[in-house]
C-alpha cells in the first residue's frame, strides 16, 4: 500500500508527499494511494487510481498507466479500479498483504485493503520477511547512499564554516538544509534537523533550533538529508568560536575514541550489543580520567552498576535505510531487546552481517535531569565527583555519528566529515576539506 497526501491538521494544505518506504522499495513510484503487487512469476504491477480530468487542473497531467510503466520500468499498470479483473485474469486467489509493527515506533505499517472476489487474504508472513529484506543492501543501494552521505557530510561542513557567535541556532539548520537541496535535490530531511548548542545539547532530540549562539558553547548539530527516499543520519559537534577548550577537547576525545574503537572492531559475526559495550567501556575509562567518577573507580565498577547510562543514555546506533531508524531491529528469531539499564535502548541486537547499513554514534552528555537524579541517589553517587560533574553543568553534550556498511571484512565508513580536533579547528578556519569513504579490514 502507498502513502497518502496528509493534511496540516483540518486544513485543505498537505505536507511534502513522501513515500510510504515499503512501497517506495519495491516499486519506485512517488505517488500517493497507489498499490502494488508482486506475482508469483517475479513480475510485478502498479495500481494506480484513477483520477477525474479536472484534477489535471490544479495538479498537472494525470499518471496513466503507460506513463507510469514507461518511467518506473515496472511490468504492469493498471487503475486500481481494474484490480479485480486483473486477479480473474491472472487466477490469483490468495493475496498476501503487509501487516506487522514498526519496533521503533510501535506503529502499525499500512495494510492494502483487497476488493476482489473469490481472494483469500493472508497477513502472516509477508511483514517480517520485508523487513528483513530492507535490512541488507544492494550495491545499488550503497551507491545511492554513498552518494547521499556525500551531499550531507558536505552540508555539514558548510555550516562547520559559517558558524559564528552571535547567530541563532536556525541559521545553521536552514543553511544545511538549503545546502542538501541545492546541491543534491534533497526536498526531504530524513528528520527534524537537531541543531542543539550549549547546554541543550545535553537534549537527545532538541526540537527547537531557536536559541542565540554563545561564545564559548559547543554546537552538536544531528542532520541528514534524504535522497530518493534513502535516509542519511550524521551528527558533528564543535565549538561555536573555532577553537576546543580543554574540557570540551577531552569530552570530544573520548567519544572519538569510543566510535574508533567500534570501528576497528565491528566484522560479520560480531554481536551489536558488544560493541555498544565496547563504546561504553571507551567512554568510562577516558571519564574516570577527567576525573567525572571519585578515586579508585574502576571501568569494571562503572559497568557492573551500568552507570554509563547516565552519559549516554541512547544505543550505539541504528540501522538505517529507507527509514532513519529502518526496520528489521527485531524480528522473530533474532536475538531480543536487552534488558539492562545502560543497554535497553539499543534499536537493534543483530549479529552483524555483509551489507548491514547501521549508524555508528557514540556520545556523552550532561543531562541534567539524569545527573541530578544520580546525585540524589546514594548507591549513584557514590562512584560520581559531584564537583567535576557540576564543572559540565551546562556543557551540553557531544555525539559523533557516521553511517556505515558492514563488508565482508570489516566496515565501509560513507560519511566524510572532519572527526578529529585538528581536523575541524582547520576546516572552520577556511582550510579546504576534502575526504573520501574510509574503508576498515578487521578480518586478518
Amino acid at each position: 500500500q502507498a502513502g497518502a497526501e496528509i493534511p496540516r491538521n483540518s486544513s485543505d494544505t498537505c505536507y511534502a508527499f513522501r513515500q510510504e518506504s515499503y512501497f517506495q522499495y519495491l516499486f519506485g513510484h512517488e505517488v500517493p494511494d497507489c498499490q502494488g503487487a508482486v506475482f508469483p512469476n517475479g513480475k510485478a504491477a502498479i495500481f494506480i487510481p484513477r483520477l477525474p480530468s479536472s484534477y489535471a487542473v490544479w495538479m498537472g497531467t494525470l499518471p496513466t498507466p503507460e506513463a507510469v510503466c514507461k518511467e518506473t520500468g515496472v511490468e504492469e499498470v493498471f487503475y486500481i479500479d481494474d484490480a479485480p479483473a486483473v486477479f480473474k485474469q491472472k487466477s490469483i486467489n490468495v493475496v498476501h498483504v503487509m501487516n506487522g509493527t514498526n519496533s521503533d515506533s510501535d506503529l502499525a505499517v499500512l495494510t492494502a485493503t483487497v476488493k476482489a472476489d473469490g481472494v483469500q487474504v493472508k497477513r502472516d508472513w509477508l511483514h517480517d520477511v520485508m523487513a528483513n529484506q530492507r535490512v541488507f543492501k544492494t550495491k545499488r543501494e550503497v551507491e545511492l547512499l554513498k552518494w547521499a552521505n556525500k551531499i550531507s557530510s558536505d552540508a555539514h561542513i558548510e555550516v562547520m564554516r559559517m558558524a559564528k557567535p552571535g547567530m541563532s541556532q536556525h541559521h545553521l539548520e536552514s543553511t544545511f538544509v538549503h545546502h542538501c537541496h541545492f546541491y543534491g535535490g534533497m526536498r526531504h530531511q530524513s528528520y527534524s534537523c537537531i541543531c542543539a548548542t550549549g547546554a541543550d545539547g545535553a537534549t537527545l532530540h532538541y526540537p527547537h533550533n531557536d536559541k542565540a549562539i554563545t561564545d564559548g558553547q559547543m554546537a552538536l548539530l544531528d542532520m541528514g538529508g534524504e535522497l530518493n527516499c534513502y535516509a542519511t543520519d550524521i551528527t558533528c559537534c564543535f565549538p561555536v568560536n573555532g577553537t576546543f577548550t580543554e574540557a570540551q577537547r577531552s569530552i570530544y576525545n573520548a567519544v572519538l575514541d569510543a566510535q574508533i574503537e567500534v570501528f576497528h572492531a565491528m566484522k560479520p559475526g560480531v554481536s551489536w550489543v558488544d560493541m555498544h559495550k565496547l563504546a561504553l567501556r571507551t567512554m568510562a575509562k577516558h571519564l574516570i580520567q577527567i576525573g567525572i567518577f571519585v578515586s579508585g573507580t574502576t571501568v569494571e565498577d562503572i559497568m557492573e552498576k551500568q552507570l554509563m547510562r547516565l552519559f549516554q543514555p541512547h544505543g550505539l546506533g541504528h540501522l538505517i535505510g529507507l527509514d532513519v531508524h529502518d526496520v528489521g531491529g527485531y524480528l522473530k528469531g533474532l536475538p531480543t531487546r536487552p534488558t539492562e539499564a545502560d543497554c535497553c535502548k539499543l534499536r537493534t541486537a543483530r549479529i552483524l552481517e555483509p551489507n548491514v547499513f547501521i549508524t555508528v554514534e557514540p556520545g556523552l552528555y550532561f543531562n541534567n535531569v539524569l545527573l541530578q537524579q544520580a546525585l540524589e541517589n546514594p548507591d549513584e553517587a557514590a562512584n560520581l565527583n559531584a564537583a567535576k560533574v557540576k564543572e559540565f553543568w551546562n556543557f551540553g553534550g557531544v555525539r559523533i555519528e557516521d553511517n556505515v556498511v558492514v563488508t565482508e571484512d570489516g566496515i565501509l565508513n560513507l560519511t566524510c566529515c572532519p572527526r578529529s580536533c585538528e581536523e575541524i579547528e582547520a576546516t572552520m578556519s577556511g582550510t579546504p576539506f576534502i575526504k573520501s569513504p574510509t574503508a576498515y579490514k578487521n578480518v586478518a
